[in-house]
């Protein structure tokens, strides 16, 4: 009987990261979700400020840690046809985009109602930029990766930039969150933060996690034998395309 194929082990060390990342972005998710539903007061689209607790929700379910997730498929799914991963990274990227407009209506809606003026902090300023950004990295990385109107040296001459912009964009959506998290806990408990209240602590301990899930989404990006291996019918591409723009025949030798 033939042997079946070899299906290529995760190298050492992988699973072990990739839960780990799971395990911070999760525990910033609830945390964010404790903080608003619990200190806050709950949710609700009623225009008061459960309406704006919807925000920070979004912005870190969305923007980190799904967008991470997005990053880590091509870490995570080695083994899967490449075309398959792009589109799941697309899908997560849509999903993201769709959780973070709500807590942009949300803080927007909210603003609007309590005649609050939108767009003055620093905060506000770097979340729409890395909201901006977010939607052009994604348009451009649909146009690229798989319009199939776009030629394999476009794509070639895009991707590195696209891995770079991808890991600062969610070096920004981390900043901001942080950010976010100091402009909270000045406008809420200015008066009690620094006696170590609970809340203060939960938003401190929120930050921390928040950048132990960027840096470690980051690591396993950034780390070369984490990189996803080259299928067979990949190379062969790669080879017909080199042999068409550097002249001869694909079949040549």
């Amino acid at each position: 009987m033939a042997d079946s194929p070899m299906v290529p082990q995760s190298p050492c060390g992988l699973p072990w990261y990739v839960a780990g990342s799971q395990v911070l972005g999760l525990a910033c998710v609830i945390i964010t979700g404790v903080w608003m539903g619990h200190y806050r007061g709950g949710y609700a689209w009623d225009g008061s400020s459960r309406e704006f607790n919807v925000h920070p929700l979004c912005m870190v379910l969305g923007l980190v840690f799904l967008y991470g997730d997005a990053i880590l498929v091509y870490r995570v799914f080695r083994n899967e046809s490449k075309r398959s991963i792009k589109i799941l990274h697309a899908v997560f990227h849509v999903i993201a985009l769709i959780i973070s407009v709500v807590g942009f209506v949300a803080v927007f809606d909210f603003h609007a109602k309590g005649k609050i003026q939108d767009m003055y902090s620093l905060h506000s300023w770097c979340g729409m930029l890395t909201f901006v950004l977010f939607c052009v990295q994604w348009l451009l990385g649909f146009t690229f990766f798989l319009f199939p109107g776009a030629s394999q040296w476009l794509r070639k001459s895009y991707l590195s930039l696209h891995v770079f912009f991808g890991l600062v964009l969610l070096a920004l959506a981390v900043g901001t969150c942080l950010l976010g998290i100091t402009e909270k806990v000045l406008f809420s408990i200015e008066s009690t933060y620094s006696s170590f209240v609970p809340e203060g602590v939960l938003a401190n301990a929120l930050g921390l996690l928040l950048v132990g899930f960027g840096v470690l989404v980051a690591y396993i990006v950034t780390r070369e034998e984490f990189r996803r291996p080259p299928h067979p019918e990949e190379e062969a591409l790669s080879m017909h395309f080199k042999t068409l723009t550097e002249g001869g025949s694909p079949s040549s030798p």
